[in-house]
């Protein structure tokens, strides 16, 4: 298998050479390869897509300066592995291809292409074709020409099931709520970053990493291009139930220690309404008036209470657990091997 792809890859080098596609060296500055603009792309189940991104995004950049798309193969079962082999075979000079030991998530995932991206502006996209690669291309203007350090996509109208229309919602009004997003800001997946924050993002090394809590805790100067969002054409989304779920989860307690605060104040409400109870009582009792008695009302009171102590347990448990295995050094992603464009450097953190 290696001997085979070494021979197709450098007859494509031969092929793109005698076309004029690869210059005779590559560009190096201070020891690192010189790269415009890396898109990384985390790839799953994406067999029948993510030829025809690779060849649509690198048509549609026309910019003088390198190119290079980062695809994370995050533990696909299907036949994405060989086809993202032979576009690292057939364009050496521009695709970087990481494959994951098993399914780490999509974030994790993007942090791993992170680590190989090279490029001073870096677009992350879906592997689904629904985000457009000339609109990849605008985002980076945009971010190039405004010097902005992040540049969030908005689409007028979104081609999603209305369930994740609403996962989508529930996410940005948690993300209002627990990282001070700017609320008319959309945290679509489909983004472009500076090299400046993505070194910042990469400071981050628990094995928990979300991407737009990372950008938000670092900058505010952010822009917004107007993008088409296509219609999937093949396949489903990943984003289950289970996988939204995880991903709230993540901004509750990854990002902010907002629910510690809420469970302190839940706290203080009780007791204050346990008070208000025992007053309340002592005077109706005084009053010689009757007081509902009986084992009911004794029950309501302790199903709220207990219900109460274990979600408060629960939230402190989370916490103390991710950060337990943050300092057991729970990897964010394992990189098993890397083909393509840059493949032999040593690139810090790919585990």
């Amino acid at each position: 298998m290696v001997g085979e792809y070494r021979r197709v890859r450098d007859l494509a080098v031969i092929e793109r050479r005698e076309r004029g596609f690869l210059a005779e060296a590559p560009l190096h500055v201070g020891g690192k390869a010189s790269v415009d603009l890396s898109v990384v792309v985390p790839v799953y189940n994406a067999e029948q897509t993510i030829a025809t991104l690779t060849r649509q995004l690198i048509d549609a950049y026309h910019h003088p300066g390198p190119l290079q798309i980062v695809l994370v193969n995050d533990g696909s079962c299907d036949r994405s592995h060989d086809i993202c082999l032979e576009l690292a075979a057939r364009f050496p000079d521009v695709v970087t291809y990481l494959r994951l030991a098993k399914n780490f998530g999509e974030h994790n995932a993007v942090m791993a292409g992170l680590r190989r991206a090279l490029g001073a502006y870096v677009v992350i996209m879906d592997d689904d074709l629904q985000h457009r690669p000339e609109d990849a291309i605008r985002l980076f203007e945009e971010a190039r020409a405004k010097g902005f350090d992040l540049v969030y996509s908005h689409f007028p109208h979104r081609e999603h099931s209305w369930f994740r229309r609403l996962g989508s919602q529930f996410n940005g009004w948690v993300a209002n709520l627990m990282l001070d997003k700017p609320k008319d800001l959309y945290l679509s997946s489909f983004k472009c970053m500076s090299r400046w924050l993505v070194r910042e993002i990469l400071k981050y090394r628990g094995p928990y990493p979300y991407v737009d809590g990372l950008a938000l805790r670092c900058t505010r100067n952010i822009g917004r291009v107007e993008v088409v969002h296509r219609q999937r054409e093949v396949g489903r989304s990943g984003y289950t139930l289970r996988r939204l779920i995880s991903l709230w989860g993540s901004m509750f307690v990854s990002f902010s220690v907002m629910p510690l605060r809420v469970s302190t104040l839940l706290g203080f409400v009780l007791i204050g309404l346990s008070a208000a109870g025992t007053v309340w009582v002592v005077i109706e009792k005084l009053a010689g008036r009757h007081v509902p008695e009986g084992w009911p009302f004794l029950a309501i009171i302790t199903m709220l209470f207990a219900g109460a102590q274990l979600l408060i347990l629960g939230i402190v448990g989370e916490y103390l657990g991710r950060l337990y295995l943050a300092v057991n050094e729970t990897p964010q992603a394992v990189v098993q091997d890397v083909h393509g464009l840059f493949a032999g450097e040593e690139r810090p953190g790919d585990g």
